[in-house]
């Protein structure tokens, strides 16, 4: 079964906060989590063996910032494709045995493209390129672009995706909340309905939501609403673990499993297919979601 046929016959479960989980596995800060996907694998094996464990059926690569722009920055461009393609085997190797789906993650190249940066539309075209193919390589069921802002970026990945064969293709935008109002944006001020309508149209398959500054469970729900008053492609939801908070100087999600979770049964009155966790979301988070997903199941 592929990964589109199962969202259209069941609710599916995603995993929650990589990063999270990859500093408390001992990764300094500013350090490349993604080159343990070759030199301590065993540890991003265990963290995603978590997920599984706690009724994830999908699982994102570790790859988040494994485009050649950003491994350069950390001496690791030369291993693009490796770190890609392990990836991928080490999310497969988690699930094991049990039913369900690799996401290979393309996220943000970090900077801004010419005219506004000074990164050229070429250079992520030819990172994006490369990552995708190493993704579809390692045998992923789908491709995810998340925690996009703008939507040229998000175009080139698109179009990286389907050129490299992706199976499905995954566009997630991350929305911040206003400081005046009810209204949600991107940094680059794209609202959800004109992010469906493109996403849409350069022909992505499932329109997602993640991340994003004050992006709790209850503005997801509002999101995958707003979603699904463009288009009737499946939704993915991946919230932060509620608001931030600074203390010591570093950022928290203090929302627990429980708390979280009660926001559940709203993002499927919304009519989102995949719900999941972002920035602060741990297994315990995603343990609870699915408790509460077969609860809601069972009354249906």
């Amino acid at each position: 079964m592929t990964l589109l046929e199962a969202v259209a016959a069941r609710i599916l479960l995603g995993d929650g906060a990589m990063g999270t989980q990859l500093q408390q596995a001992g990764l300094h800060p500013g350090g490349c989590g993604e080159a343990w996907n070759l030199d301590e694998s065993e540890r991003i094996l265990r963290i995603q063996r978590a997920y599984v464990e706690a009724g994830s059926d999908c699982l994102i690569t570790n790859t988040f910032g494994a485009s050649r722009i950003m491994l350069d920055r950390h001496d690791e461009g030369s291993r693009t494709q490796a770190i890609n393609r392990a990836g991928a085997e080490i999310a497969r190797r988690a699930l094991g045995d049990r039913a369900g789906f690799v996401l290979g993650d393309i996220g943000p190249f970090g900077g801004l493209m010419e005219p506004y940066g000074e990164i050229a539309a070429s250079l992520v075209e030819e990172a994006f390129n490369e990552q995708a193919r190493a993704l579809v390589e390692g045998g992923v069921d789908a491709i995810i672009i998340e925690t996009q802002t703008s939507l040229e970026e998000l175009g080139i990945a698109i179009d990286a995706a389907k050129a490299a064969g992706a199976k499905c293709v995954i566009g997630s935008m991350a929305f911040d909340r206003m400081v005046e109002g009810e209204e949600v944006r991107t940094m680059m001020g794209t609202s959800p309905e004109m992010a469906a309508e493109f996403m849409v149209e350069k022909g992505c398959d499932i329109l997602a939501l993640n991340c994003g500054t004050g992006i709790d469970m209850k503005f997801a729900a509002d999101t995958v609403r707003r979603y699904r008053s463009i288009s009737g492609l499946p939704v993915m939801a991946q919230p932060n673990a509620g608001l931030p908070v600074l203390e010591n100087l570093k950022v928290l999600y203090k929302e627990t499993p429980a708390e979280m979770a009660a926001g559940v049964p709203e993002l499927l009155e919304a009519g989102a297919r995949i719900i999941g966790g972002c920035c602060g979301s741990t297994p315990a988070h995603i343990r609870r979601f699915r408790e509460v997903l077969n609860e809601s199941l069972a009354r249906t």
